[in-house]
């Protein structure tokens, strides 16, 4: 089973909210990359994002974080790819201590989990 993994920052530009929160969104667009990755690798196509089955928020990002998306394609179709994701928070931001304080994680904290289906039509398919 193939996985794909980015990791990357959390902005200013990213929070939404008061506190410097990071809407779930942010999450639902890095498994759409992740969600890419993979079906260039499975099908040499971009593929569509049709649907997510289901979707579990589990704690709160913030400006600052660092959030590691992986996510591997569960089942395959004629066209379609069902698909498992993950998002973990890896560093997070620590404004308690100052503005740019920062700290790695020892145990990364699950933020966001969710599964869907993407489709790659069959005159696109090239693997």
């Amino acid at each position: 089973m193939e996985k794909a993994i980015i990791r990357l920052r959390m902005s200013a530009h990213d929070a939404h909210y008061g506190g410097n929160l990071v809407d779930g969104a942010r999450m639902l667009a890095l498994f759409g990359d992740v969600a890419t990755e993979l079906l260039i690798r499975n099908d040499g196509d971009e593929g569509l994002f049709c649907a997510y089955d289901s979707v579990e928020f589990l704690a709160p990002v913030y400006a600052g974080d660092y959030i590691e998306a992986e996510g591997y394609i569960e089942k395959v179709g004629n066209t379609s790819r069902k698909m498992k994701f993950e998002a973990r928070k890896v560093i997070q931001s620590r404004p308690d201590i100052n503005d740019s304080a920062a700290e790695v994680l020892e145990t990364p904290i699950i933020v966001c989990r969710a599964s869907g289906t993407c489709v790659v039509p069959k005159d696109k398919q090239r693997k």
